[in-house]
């Protein structure tokens, strides 16, 4: 193991994640797979954790599995299409719109339902109701 690697642990607490999100985007190939000490433990550079970083970013902007395996492809030195890229994140804007269109039209029905319940004596909880009802 270099000077520069990490271990497993390390290279998660560096992105902030867990040992297991390491692992499963190893296994799905999000993540390249590190040297192995001759232990047997993986030995990550610091190239592993700027990656780590990148996919955490990413999902944390909502950014789906396939979405991000595309944006990886189009940031390798040599590569770099920026027109590929806007379209993707074109895509994931107008994603983002429609969920916050759902959030505001939940927000409507949620605020009515509170309102409903305020008014009292009602036998049926107006809030239980129309959780029923949203399609």
């Amino acid at each position: 193991m270099s000077a520069r690697s990490l271990t497993i642990g390390r290279l998660a607490d560096s992105a902030g994640v867990n040992l297991e999100t390491v692992r499963y985007y190893e296994r799905i190939g999000l993540m390249p797979a590190p040297a192995r000490t001759e232990g047997g433990h993986r030995s990550y550079e610091p190239e592993h954790a700027q990656r780590l970083r990148f996919i955490r970013r990413s999902r944390e902007l909502g950014f789906g599995i396939d979405a991000i395996r595309r944006l990886i492809a189009l940031s390798e030195p040599g590569v770099q299409a920026c027109c590929e890229v806007r379209d993707i994140a074109q895509d994931h804007i107008a994603s983002v719109d429609a969920k916050i269109a759902d959030l505001e039209r939940l927000r409507t029905v949620l605020k009515q339902a509170v309102a409903d319940c305020s008014e009292g004596g009602r036998v049926r909880c107006p809030v239980i109701e129309e959780l029923g009802s949203i399609a």
